[in-house]
């Protein structure tokens, strides 16, 4: 019998016994998981979900959580000031070894659900699923309601340190609202006396050429427009 799954946007034909690699789970080596979204199942009989396999679940053993070959991405441009840049990528897997085809009987199996690592409550939302099917709903459905709570709450915090750092100085301007300016940026800028719109507005190519040496990003404001969106910040 197999089955074909879907998890972390990918597809995956199992057998019992097939070792996986997919995108990371919330979960530890040694437990088992289960994954509810079968597209498939075939053998003696095929079903084909629409689009899911009713009661239908794969079972698995987490081996090991662990990370990809390393991909390499350059980027050079030849007529943007010559630059370039390396970027070294490994992507987080979870290995994992097929158990079990149920055909039937997945909801009642009290196997926690595979969730992945990258989606806000995942964790609590896997713990939730090996319950009891009448408690699930009830803290699902508060789970999901908490979720965007929490994200709106982190953005929140995160902002705040950004707008505190701009009003630190009297009468200077946010520079962090010209498009590429970070809070690093704006603390280099503000050590070089560099604090409002008007100042980054007003300068030749003598300042652009100094302020870049001194801050090493070469090529940055010309190829972001500091200037431009410093004038139009200017007037209000």
């Amino acid at each position: 019998m197999f089955a074909v799954l879907k998890t972390g946007g990918k597809q995956y034909k199992v057998q019992s016994g097939d070792v996986l690699r997919v995108e990371k789970l919330a979960a530890n080596a040694g437990e088992t998981i289960q994954f509810n979204d079968v597209l498939m199942l075939g053998g003696d009989t095929v079903t084909v979900g629409a689009p899911l396999v009713a009661d239908a679940g794969v079972q698995a053993e987490v081996i090991d959580q662990i990370k990809g070959v390393k991909t390499i991405n350059f980027v050079k441009r030849r007529r943007k000031h010559s630059s370039k840049r390396t970027k070294g990528h490994r992507q987080k897997l979870t290995l994992v070894r097929i158990t079990d085809i149920l055909a039937s009987g997945a909801d009642k199996s009290g196997v926690a659900a595979a969730v992945g690592a990258g989606s806000v409550g995942a964790v609590a939302l896997a713990a939730i699923d090996a319950q009891t099917p009448a408690a699930n709903k009830d803290q699902k459905r508060s789970a999901k309601t908490a979720a965007p709570k929490a994200v709106a709450k982190a953005e929140a915090t995160k902002a705040a340190p950004k707008k505190a750092a701009a009003k630190a100085t009297d009468g200077a301007d946010d520079l962090s609202d010209i498009s590429g300016v970070g809070p690093v940026i704006v603390k280099k800028l503000a050590a070089e006396g560099i604090t409002t719109f008007a100042q980054v507005a007003a300068w030749s190519e003598a300042d652009v050429e100094a302020i870049e040496e001194k801050l090493s990003f070469k090529g940055r404001v010309g190829r972001e427009d500091w200037i431009a969106q410093a004038k139009e910040l200017a007037k209000g």
